[in-house]
């Protein structure tokens, strides 16, 4: 049975999950990055959270001042005043003239000022916890290489039999890097700047495994926040095999009833078609239960969101008083995908919301900073992770085309549905209509019918099967046996049925009433409970 091993908190919540946990205690780690990474901002935290554990922690600082350390430390509401410093800056009476250029000759080690100084500080604090920023600095006070190597080592196995945990960061250049310093370490921690935000990687961790692939980095007020990588596997619960209805009678028919918990249904059609409107009518339902859902806004405004469903029947803003409805508009490129995924995760495990839809597709690709493929795959990863903890997902995918050859979606995205709606316009004598099918369900039969589809001032409203149309999913149907030589009395019942339909102008739909709807726990009103 393996020993279970000793952790430290990095004093970052995200990179402690990220290295399973923490850093293994009495190790010595490497912060590897470039200039404004971030490296000494993550040392700083690693020794606050062993300030806050009741432990004593040491700096030491061979580049930077104390006061500025101090000082950029409280810009970021970072509190040093309980962190013991070993100031060896430049600027420091132990780096006065020519002392610096043979401290670590190795006849003169053990009476060198800078070990003596070092050793000192150690053995009178035992602290728990060491800094040093940055170790590099003392490839410059070495003769040659070998040297320099042959007394970090020495320098690394001093701190360790001191009983503590040693973070040290790295400054390579082209002219001198830093590979050698990776090999004498326990584990690397590597930061990195690039256009599309700050990530951390950890490329090396003896005896332990950690979350694999880069992770989001973001530096805030009071320090670091890391976002690790959504890897679906680490992630499951048990939840009930069960079919959600949406409230409108005819949508329920053409789903067989309605989507499955722990799905993903894609909503795709062209502009204005009504595909939000549709998803929320899911939501709507689910608030009856008493179950929380959120919207992820990528291409429309909250307020204008709000508006329009309120305009239609549908209160958001109740749902979103009694807590059953949120609503995030996701503003375009603040976030990276990782970031994104994170943001869903804390939501799901944090309010154990139950629907999640994404509005829209295109929107996600266009406000998120990261190369397609990488969104396409975090995407991905997104929707398998809230599948696996039973969360019902709703996928809105915008064609371009309004009327004409059908697509169906996107390339590449099918395949992550297990069921797939569709709204069209059509054109019908000279009018634009609005019709929704069922393509896909993947979990049960469904009916296969096109019906007509209207958005009332009562909210969803949806017609009987179009019999006697063809050619409705090119955005032009025709009436069957078009030619007046065949079947006159047929074509005219279809064309008859078809009037009675769509009716004459779509405004009668505001004098019929309410169309039906059945909620959850109402089964004799049309009012929302």
């Amino acid at each position: 049975m393996k020993e279970a091993l000793d952790r430290v908190s990095t004093g970052v919540g995200g990179l402690d999950e990220v290295l399973d946990g923490g850093l293994v205690a009495d190790r010595t780690y490497m912060i590897r990055g470039q200039p404004g990474a971030g490296k000494s901002i993550l040392g700083l935290e690693f020794l606050v959270a062993g300030v806050d554990a009741g432990e004593d922690v040491l700096y030491v600082n061979m580049e930077e001042p104390e006061r500025e350390i101090r000082q950029n430390a409280a810009s970021l509401g970072i509190d040093l005043e309980d962190v013991a410093f070993l100031d060896l800056s430049p600027d420091s009476e132990f780096f006065a003239a020519d002392m610096s250029y043979d401290i670590f000759a190795s006849d003169e080690v053990e009476g060198g000022e800078l070990t003596d100084r070092i050793t000192e500080r150690v053995e009178t604090l035992a602290p728990d916890r060491i800094f040093v920023d940055p170790i590099s600095q003392l490839r410059q006070l070495s003769p040659d290489e070998y040297q320099f190597r042959k007394e970090v080592l020495s320098f690394m196995q001093f701190l360790k039999e001191q009983g503590a945990t040693v973070l040290f960061t790295s400054q390579a250049t082209a002219t001198t890097p830093d590979d050698d310093l990776q090999f004498m370490c326990d584990g690397v921690v590597e930061l990195d700047r690039t256009e599309k935000g700050r990530t951390v990687t950890v490329p090396k961790f003896r005896g332990s495994g950690t979350l694999d692939g880069e992770h989001a980095l973001r530096i805030r007020e009071g320090g670091i926040e890391v976002y690790p990588r959504l890897l679906p596997r680490h992630h499951q619960k048990a939840f009930p095999n069960e079919t959600l209805p949406s409230g409108v009678p005819e949508l329920d028919k053409l789903l067989n009833g309605g989507i499955e918990r722990g799905t993903v249904t894609i909503v795709t059609g062209s502009p204005g078609v009504g595909k939000t409107t549709t998803g929320v009518q899911f939501m709507k339902e689910a608030a009856g239960r008493g179950e929380r859902s959120v919207v992820y806004s990528f291409e429309e405004a909250k307020n204008t969101l709000v508006h329009r469903c309120e305009s239609i029947n549908m209160p958001v803003e109740t749902m979103m008083e009694k807590g059953t409805l949120a609503i995030e508009e996701v503003e375009a490129l603040r976030l990276s995908a990782t970031e994104f995924a994170h943001m869903v995760r804390e939501e799901v495990e944090a309010n154990d919301t139950s629907i999640v839809m994404i509005d829209g597709v295109e929107g996600y690709k266009q406000a998120l900073r990261d190369a397609d493929e990488e969104l396409a795959r975090e995407l991905h990863s997104v929707c398998r992770y809230l599948k696996n903890m039973g969360v019902t997902v709703i996928l809105m995918n915008e064609i371009p085309t309004v009327v004409g050859e059908f697509q169906l979606t996107q390339a590449g995205l099918s395949y992550l549905s297990d069921s797939i709606v569709f709204i069209q316009h059509i054109e019908m004598n000279s009018r634009m209509r609005k019709v929704i099918g069922v393509l896909k369900k993947r979990t049960s039969d469904f009916e296969r019918n096109v019906r007509q589809f209207r958005i009332t001032e009562y909210g969803v409203e949806i017609g009987e099967p179009l019999d006697g149309l063809t050619g409705i999913l090119t955005g032009n149907p025709t009436y069957e046996n078009a030619d007046p030589g065949v079947g006159s009395r047929s074509r005219e019942r279809a064309r008859e049925k078809t009037r009675n339909v769509f009716g004459d102008d779509d405004d009668r739909a505001g004098k019929r009433g309410p169309p039906r709807q059945h909620h959850a726990g109402d089964d004799h009103g049309t009012d929302w409970p």
